[in-house]
């Protein structure tokens, strides 16, 4: 395309770099920041500057000279979202220009803060300085600010062994042959199942072993929509079911039916894996079936 005859471009340039002398106040300012500390002045009537100026910007006074460490963490006041950056800025990804509060200071300091995305932006935010790792006495040796820690993710993974107790091993046993083995409490005449060496009702002594039916009634239930590699489709039901004599439900899978046909009241019986492929494992149970009979009742 022909240029513009109006249009004339110009280029501004300080060959070597524009160069100013810093004064005693910034130029303490810019040597701390080359140690990685972040100094702000304090004015006549108590005020803390940062960054610091030669002259107190509210009453135009000449600044104490007294310096005062502050930071490094600070408090974000407000913030702007950039979400692409240009040449020149100091991320190479989207960030935010955020004015800081650095503890024990009583102004903002603008800089960069890596925040990862806006929704992670809030004001009053605590954040902390990223320094560069050669500081050389500018402003960019923070590289940027980042957010507080306030969360870590860590790998969790251990691994033990468990170990079936007496009344257990003894329930899996029957499990593997088949059977429901329940346990009658004399003091308050209940059937528990699994079985149990203790009633966890009075305390008192179970000795009774009952072998009860592999049929009971669904008391409830629950629709599960998420994948399980015990279910035998998805959506499947879990529920909880009375066996025939017992006290106590159990909770179980019920399969050989459509969800939505599965109520509470039904009657089921447990379907068994091939005797051959038992061990002492509920995995010996792959669900419960209805049985076709009459719901039964619910206490």
């Amino acid at each position: 395309m022909p240029s513009d005859p109006l249009v004339a471009q110009h280029v501004l340039e300080f060959p070597g770099g524009y160069t100013r002398t810093t004064g005693p106040v910034v130029g303490r300012f810019l040597s701390e920041l080359r140690g990685r500390r972040i100094v702000g002045v304090r004015t006549a009537e108590g005020r803390v500057l940062v960054p610091p100026l030669e002259y107190d910007p509210a009453t135009g006074e000449p600044v104490t000279g007294e310096y005062v460490e502050v930071g490094p963490a600070g408090t974000v006041t407000t913030w702007a979202w950039v979400p692409e950056p240009l040449d020149g800025h100091p991320l190479d990804r989207p960030f935010a220009w955020a004015l800081i509060k650095l503890d024990g200071a009583d102004t903002a300091l603008v800089h960069a803060l890596d925040a990862g995305n806006p929704k992670a932006l809030q004001t009053g935010m605590r954040v902390w300085p990223v320094w560069r790792d050669r500081p050389t006495g500018h402003i960019t040796d923070i590289a940027h600010f980042a957010p507080e820690v306030s969360k870590i993710v860590s790998n969790v993974r251990s691994e033990y062994r468990l170990q079936a107790g007496g009344a257990l091993r003894v329930f899996l046993e029957g499990i593997e042959r088949g059977v429901f083995l329940g346990s009658r409490c004399d003091q308050c005449d209940k059937v528990y199942v699994p079985l149990r060496h203790s009633c966890p009702e009075c305390g008192s002594t179970i000795s009774e072993t009952r072998e009860l039916p592999d049929t009971g009634t669904i008391t409830t239930f629950a629709i599960n929509n998420l994948p399980d590699p015990r279910a035998p489709q998805v959506p499947f039901v879990s529920a909880y079911i009375l066996l025939d004599n017992a006290d106590i439900p159990i909770i179980a899978l019920i399969g050989d039916v459509p969800v939505h046909e599965v109520r509470q009241g039904m009657r089921v019986k447990a379907v068994w894996v091939p005797e051959s492929e038992r061990t002492a494992s509920m995995a010996n149970i792959r669900w419960f079936a209805p049985t076709g009979e009459p719901d039964g009742e619910l206490s």
